[in-house]
């Protein structure tokens, strides 16, 4: 029986919680029935991922901003490649991607919501246009998958598509511990972390979403309460420079580590005593998942 080619597509070409997802789902898929390919943009850290374990990848243009041009340069992206499944992941790749399929006949269309952030915009002309995006497309969608029942219930609210299209699958994880006690002990050494000294901390990307500054501003509390502890953030972004600053003006240096983005960010997570994610908003973040599998004290927002 001839395969059936499965087009996995997302955003942007980094690796975050959705390219996460998208991985385990591309090297977990039956190579016996599935024929899987990763679109995303020019080559970054996803690219690297896809290649090493076997996938191929298509560099696309997705662009920014809502045109005509990437679903269209999609679209014969889509009927070069034989494609019969999309599956978009992340806004952008959901608009260009569905709308490409559309032009292109591709059989089927999945799109994932990895939580609903527009939901979450400040601008409230934004909010409205993208549910009504979301609606729009939704007509040309055989398969709205949410990863929990949280933002299912905000998918209803806001009738983003017909309750028999959309379902839940929840966020899972093949994360195992590789540090033995010997190693996580010189791995808190490398870090200038003492035996004994406790160590709350996150992985996340410095955004207003991740709620850091919420982390900060509580950290004096925190350090007043123990003294020899120390807090950690892995992970870097557009608030990076105003969180470095804060934590310097609260007088932190030293005592609040900003360690940037790691390729070992999973053995870093290993040496936390208590993991904290004080999000705004989630869908259901692969860090927890990790944490849990961990056995990590998890301090997080609902």
């Amino acid at each position: 029986m001839e395969k059936l080619r499965i087009m996995e597509m997302i955003d942007k070409p980094s690796l975050g919680g959705g390219q996460t997802a998208l991985l385990l789902l591309a090297v977990n898929l039956d190579r016996s029935r599935f024929e899987v390919v990763i679109a995303s943009g020019s080559d970054g850290p996803l690219a690297e991922e896809a290649r090493q374990k076997g996938i191929t990848y298509i560099p696309v243009s997705l662009g920014k901003r809502l045109s005509l041009r990437p679903a269209r340069e999609m679209a014969g992206v889509l009927r070069e490649n034989k494609i019969d499944i999309l599956h978009t992941h992340g806004g952008i790749a959901g608009l260009h991607g569905r709308s490409a399929a559309r032009h292109a006949g591709t059989p089927a269309v999945v799109h994932t919501l990895h939580g609903i952030h527009y939901l979450h915009y400040r601008n409230p002309f934004l909010r409205r246009l993208y549910v009504l995006l979301e609606r729009r497309y939704s007509r040309s969608t055989d398969r709205l998958i949410l990863v929990c029942q949280s933002d299912l219930r905000q998918a209803r609210r806001h009738r983003l598509a017909p309750e028999e299209k959309m379902t839940v699958v929840l966020n899972g994880t093949d994360f195992r511990q590789e540090l033995g006690a010997d190693d996580i002990a010189r791995k808190r050494s490398d870090l200038g972390w003492p035996p004994g000294q406790p160590v709350v901390g996150t992985v996340a990307r410095l955004h207003r979403q991740k709620g850091v500054s919420n982390l900060l501003r509580a950290a004096p509390q925190i350090l007043k309460a123990f003294p020899e502890a120390r807090i950690a953030v892995v992970g870097d972004g557009p608030q990076g420079d105003n969180l470095r600053s804060e934590a310097q003006r609260l007088g932190l240096e030293g005592r609040f580590l900003f360690l940037g983005e790691r390729k070992d960010a999973a053995s870093v997570m290993a040496l936390l005593d208590v993991f904290v994610l004080p999000s705004l908003w989630e869908g259901l973040p692969f860090v927890l998942v990790e944490a849990a599998a961990l056995g990590k004290p998890i301090v997080a927002t609902a």
